[in-house]
């Protein structure tokens, strides 16, 4: 499929301290990449230099040389607009004893995206690490959740089937919340971002005020399951689905650590218990814990951040 890309590299330009003693090339092929960096400073050890995880393909007395797959070195891939955009890190690891200070520079090659093609967004994997490496997904999927969605393209007002899920491995058993997610036009938020509001305030599912939006009853407490009214914003353009991932204690829930949706008859229910739907009542107002804790230590639990996209939501009448 690469072989239909156009070419095209975007070499960003070195900081000033390390232009004046080095140059670097790059080439971006279809399938891999081909980058030379030529260092004029005799003490530098051009075996110290990485590709993202990979060592260099050859090395001389001035030169390190990278010939990689576009799918090796933990290259990060990004869909902007109508490119493809692979992006990396050349590093210099400095021995203990060098004068030569460690340092990295951005590594990125820009691919333009056939009309016709689509990133394999059905099933998208994010990895992380926190205790005992876990490793966090999410997805869309089909009606009932049983596999990947056969399309990435929603009819306004249909379900949309978001499914995410945390491989525990070693770490006890937790449960997986969804504390915050948006909607945005774009694969980044920036302050100037155009948002719609899905999860907020803690675990609050307040687009299930407005919309058939539910959580779904729970298969395993790794996972969580979203069923999500396709709304009017940025309708017919990508829409991008930006979400904040917990894994908790599952004796640990409060007003804070929750998954709670609007019931049109019973008001705000909590997903994982609905006789302590008492900790859905902050989500008319602000949701605060009387305890702090700190996810960022690990004892309760991790967060994580994740990006699902593009989708694209249609208007029916048109």
């Amino acid at each position: 499929m690469m072989a239909f890309f156009w070419q095209s590299a975007l070499l960003l330009s070195l900081a000033a301290a390390v232009s004046v003693y080095a140059d670097m090339k790059l080439d971006c092929r279809p399938d891999f990449v081909t980058l030379v960096w030529t260092e004029s400073r005799a003490q530098a050890d051009t075996s110290l230099f990485r590709l993202g995880s990979c060592f260099p393909t050859s090395v001389s007395a001035r030169e390190a040389v990278f010939s990689v797959d576009i799918n090796d070195c933990n290259f990060m891939r990004m869909v902007t607009g109508n490119h493809l955009m692979y992006t990396n890190d050349l590093t210099y690891v400095s021995s203990p004893d060098s004068h030569i200070l460690p340092f990295e520079h951005p590594v990125v090659c820009a691919y333009e995206r056939p009309k016709d093609w689509y990133p394999l967004i059905y099933d998208p994997v994010f990895d992380t690490y926190g205790q005992g490496d876990m490793v966090f997904h999410i997805g869309l999927k089909n009606g009932d959740f049983s596999g990947p969605a056969e399309s990435s393209s929603f009819p306004l007002g249909s379900l949309i089937p978001i499914m995410a899920g945390v491989e525990q491995k070693n770490h006890q058993p937790l449960l997986l919340l969804l504390e915050e997610c948006v909607a945005a036009s774009t694969p980044e938020l920036h302050p100037e971002s155009s948002i719609y509001p899905i999860i907020t305030n803690k675990g609050c599912l307040v687009d299930s005020k407005i919309s058939r939006s539910k959580f779904e009853p729970r298969q395993k407490s790794s996972e969580i399951h979203l069923s999500l009214q396709a709304f009017r914003f940025a309708l017919g353009e990508e829409v991008f689905i930006h979400c904040k991932l917990v894994a908790w204690d599952p004796v640990g829930l409060d007003n804070t650590k929750k998954a709670c949706h609007y019931d049109k008859e019973h008001g705000w229910e909590l997903l994982d218990n609905a006789a302590h739907s008492n900790l859905c009542d902050c989500c008319e107002s602000t949701c605060k814990s009387r305890w702090m804790r700190s996810t960022a230590s690990g004892k309760h639990g991790i967060v994580h951040k994740a990006v699902l996209g593009p989708l694209t939501i249609t208007d029916v009448n048109s």
